[in-house]
């Protein structure tokens, strides 16, 4: 079967039908647009004769890896978080067949808001008087997802629960050690740091439903700040929440901290990360006096994920053009350092 011509990767005639049968919130025929960002997903604005709209996404046209762009993980998560007080969009319907549209694909609500991907954006949609709210809720969002308890919501078989962060610890390592050769460029410190993040594995609490990527750029934000709306729960796992609070730390700089000029958290306004981390730790009750080994943790992973991504680079895999190489390597390089800096406040 191949998809009419229209928005790509949809035969829109048969997905229209589907909906038809088993999503009431819509009446087709439908007009599309498309939405960006969501991590290559064909994500797209549907809006009917009644003007309600409402959001259709499904995992890009190519071959996939086997986990990849998971549309049934993301659509049994919004599921399930929905009655929480994590905020998501409703979900409205799910299509696990094939001969539809050649993926799997769900519909979901559509709700306003803005994510932040830098400092336009944060400029557009969110006022100075309105960032401490922001960053506020953020973090207040983070820990309401971290108190939910996967088995109450029925997402207990969503990932492994032992050893998360041992776990990702050696498959980001494979991933270093497979890279180093293509990439042609290998960096003791990558060694030094894995060595040191298992031989000091903290021991992991209960397991809780952990985003992955939580981060403003998967929010939807309104202009007083609230989130109202946290998408992209692809890789969504269960896991140690305080890996998922690092990562979600990354961005918000401390007094005083060189922050990469346009990036989200770049404009005045915000509070420190240290303040965000202690409102995590009052909201939680959670210990954070082990918090920089999470830091090296997300730093030393990141370093190990754009070295993947630089290799293939090398490997002439990806295009380069437009591509500024240098400053791949040189993203390395800051996280490796942001990882070994981490470490070296755990050992002083």
């Amino acid at each position: 079967m191949s998809a009419q011509a229209g928005p790509a990767g949809y035969d829109t005639a048969r997905v229209e039908a589907w909906i038809a049968k088993h999503v009431d919130a819509l009446r087709p025929p439908l007009r599309w647009r498309r939405l960006e960002g969501g991590h290559s997903n064909l994500t797209y604005l549907l809006e009917d004769a009644d003007e309600q709209v409402a959001v259709i996404r499904r995992p890009p046209l190519g071959e996939l890896l086997p986990k990849a762009h998971d549309m049934h993980r993301e659509f049994s998560v919004i599921s399930a978080l929905a009655p929480t007080a994590v905020p998501v969009p409703h979900p409205l319907g799910f299509c696990d067949d094939l001969d539809v549209t050649g993926a799997q694909f769900y519909v979901m609500e559509f709700i306003e808001g803005h994510p932040l991907y830098n400092a336009n954006d944060t400029r557009a949609y969110v006022a100075e008087p309105s960032r401490t709210a922001l960053a506020h809720n953020f973090i207040d969002v983070l820990a309401a997802l971290h108190e939910v308890e996967p088995d109450a919501v029925g997402l207990g078989d969503l990932g492994k629960r032992e050893n998360y962060v041992g776990r990702q610890v050696s498959t980001w390592y494979r991933s270093w050690i497979a890279s180093a050769g293509p990439a042609q460029y290998d960096d003791p410190r990558a060694h030094a740091i894995h060595d040191f993040l298992l031989a000091h594995l903290p021991d992991q609490g209960p397991a809780r439903v952990v985003h992955g990527d939580y981060s403003p750029h998967n929010c939807l934000v309104l202009d007083d700040g609230t989130i109202a709306a946290v998408l992209d729960w692809e890789i969504c796992t269960l896991g140690d929440p305080l890996a998922d609070l690092a990562y979600a730390l990354n961005p918000w700089p401390e007094s005083g901290e060189r922050v990469r000029a346009e990036s989200a958290m770049s404009v005045p306004g915000f509070p420190p990360r240290s303040e965000l981390a202690s409102r995590y730790a009052a909201r939680t009750g959670r210990d954070l006096s082990g918090l920089d080994y999470y830091v090296a943790f997300n730093r030393w992973k990141s370093a190990a994920i754009v070295h993947g991504v630089y290799a293939r680079y090398m490997e002439g895999k990806k295009g380069t053009e437009g591509v500024q190489l240098d400053e791949l390597r040189q993203s390395i390089d800051y996280s490796l350092a942001l990882a070994e800096s981490a470490v070296d406040r755990l050992d002083g």
